[in-house]
């Protein structure tokens, strides 16, 4: 079915919603067709899309769809499903609430029970609360740190981890074969509930969440009044329970950033959501300036990924996933050896897209590393993977994510979260700062640096030209870049150890690294860089002569 008959179906059904009907009679016929001309699709972070009217659109009606063929996948693939039932979430953004409230109804529609949450919380907290309950699955309603008009829908197995492709592809299989999305029938919420197919859960699971959080700290009796805290949920699901986490764990010095402790949909105090931008910082800095803060600390609107700041003078030094990772993993294993709780058949896991650098600490510490590619339901397929054979020690990605104890089995802002406060106190009692500790790490094991070009290419030739460029690459591979040879091309289109995706890894002579894949969230191209240098000056000149290479070479294909 081509993207007009796809359109004829939505403005032929009469019973559409008002809301939407208004919405459809009002866009261009270029948004016309990239609202229809394909369905959206499941990539490194679930099903994301704009919300709005349209088969590639974010609605009530793209969310049924989804739920029913998840829903029939559950059915086949699991026994005691009506009983054990999912486990449902919801952040702050637009139609969250409704777009979890219809999940619910599409599964306990089909026999399934739905357990949905009484209000907005983190994405871990879902992964937990799957495994808490016993549950066949889990759904949490979010587009991240998307901008304000972006949804999404993140799917989870009874492991409480993210569908892998194999999973994610019998649930697209199901839900392709849904050909008519009006014609789902759903019965009513109140009837639901009254036959117990939909019930409320929240404080109790809370409780139980925070406790386990808790038992990840190594030195819980350190001098934690001294460090001074400032945080920000930036308006997302983090707003109550962070808090909570960091006061009951002794962190009294502890600042909010009010403004953006509110659930606006609209993000209205920050351009992009997002930990990852330094802009998001601007009103955490303000603060942590007036308080004389150690530590700044972001966490994006489903509480999944964290970013801190560190004081370095009079200012803040802005850490990258990459930097975040490595102190957290050095503490980790510092400490443990010397309380002697370091595993020794403890294994740390990465992805491909990720620094050296971690890897390296890791294997001066005798400890196994193992690369995923990108997309944090690779490292909680890891985790049951090895459960009864392996100690998971830590799992990380450059984007922000983490996870120390594998009781989530996706990233972890508020583990994260607490063994970063941790060290900073730590590392306080000693007169030293994070940003002492990165120096040190440079000094040791090299100077590693990297960084992220994003190409934003939107709708249907946008992503055309990503295919094409990729493509180019990968039938041009460069021989030489700058004064350093290629030495090995990784071509995940044809990987046998991993799942194919269409993403190209290209390592020079010097273990510099380039990387090109589109993003399964975005409209956009993404390409990394990863370098390690005699000085910081020298690493600097290895990426800037990497951009340098890359840009010109798109420029090109313009």
């Amino acid at each position: 079915m081509n993207w007009q008959e796809k359109l004829n179906n939505w403005t032929n059904f009469q019973g559409l919603e008002a809301y939407l009907k208004t919405e459809l009679d009002n866009l261009t016929k270029e948004n016309l067709e990239d609202a229809f001309y394909k369905d959206l699709e499941f990539g490194t972070g679930g099903m994301r899309g704009i919300i709005g009217p349209g088969t590639n659109r974010i609605n009530i009606y793209t969310i049924r769809k989804a739920n029913l063929g998840f829903s029939r996948y559950l059915l086949k693939n699991y026994q005691n499903i009506k009983e054990k039932g999912v486990v449902i979430a919801y952040d702050n953004r637009y139609y969250s609430k409704t777009f979890a409230l219809e999940s619910a109804k599409v599964l306990a529609t089909q026999g399934i029970k739905a357990y949905l949450f009484d209000s907005l919380r983190p994405t871990p907290e879902l992964s937990f609360a799957v495994r808490y309950l016993k549950a066949c699955g889990g759904i949490v309603i979010t587009a991240s740190h998307n901008p304000p008009q972006y949804n999404g829908y993140k799917v989870y197995d009874h492991n409480g981890c993210q569908l892998v492709p194999n999973l994610a592809d019998e649930v697209i299989k199901y839900v392709n074969e849904i050909e008519d999305v009006f014609s789902i029938k759903i019965a009513s919420e109140k009837e639901l509930k009254k036959q117990g197919l939909i019930k409320t859960i929240g404080k109790e699971i809370d409780l139980a969440y925070i406790n386990q959080v808790k038992t990840i700290q190594i030195n819980p009796h350190i001098d934690k009044h001294n460090l001074s805290i400032v945080f920000t949920p930036l308006h997302g699901t983090a707003r109550e329970l962070a808090p909570r986490l960091l006061k009951e764990c002794g962190y009294t010095n502890l600042h909010l950033v009010e403004s953006q402790c509110t659930t606006a949909p609209d993000f209205n105090t920050v351009k992009s959501p997002n930990p990852e931008n330094s802009e998001a910082f601007t009103l955490a800095i303000e603060l942590g300036k007036r308080k004389c803060a150690d530590i700044l600390i972001a966490t994006d609107p489903d509480a999944d990924r964290l970013g801190i700041a560190i004081k370095n003078n009079d200012d803040y030094l802005l850490l990258n996933g990459n930097q975040t990772g490595a102190i957290i993993l050095s503490y980790l294993l510092s400490e443990r050896k010397k309380l002697g709780l370091l595993p020794k058949d403890g294994i740390v896991y990465n992805t491909i897209v990720t620094s050296n650098l971690g890897a390296k600490i890791a294997k001066a510490y005798g400890l196994e590393v193992e690369s995923t590619l990108t997309g944090f339901k690779f490292i909680g397929e890891k985790a049951e993977e090895i459960a009864d054979k392996k100690t998971f020690v830590f799992g990380y990605e450059e984007s922000y994510g983490y996870l120390i104890a594998p009781f989530v089995r996706d990233k972890d802002s508020f583990q994260s979260l607490l063994i970063c406060c941790e060290a900073a106190a730590y590392y306080k009692a000693q007169n030293k700062t994070l940003v002492d500790i990165l120096k040190e790490l440079s000094e040791t094991y090299g100077y590693y640096a990297d960084t992220l070009i994003n190409i934003v290419l939107s709708g249907k030739t946008g992503q055309e030209k990503i295919v094409y460029i990729i493509n180019d690459f990968r039938n041009k591979h460069p021989k030489v870049i700058g004064e350093r040879y290629v030495t090995k091309v990784e071509d995940y289109l044809e990987s046998k150890t991993l799942p194919k995706t269409n993403v190209l890894k290209f390592i020079l002579d010097d273990d510099s690294w380039i990387v090109l894949r589109p993003s399964g969230t975005e409209p956009k191209l993404k390409i990394y860089l990863g370098v390690v240098g005699k000085n910081h000056e020298d690493s600097s000149n290895k990426i800037n002569q990497l951009k340098a290479y890359i840009m010109q070479r798109i420029n090109t294909l313009s």
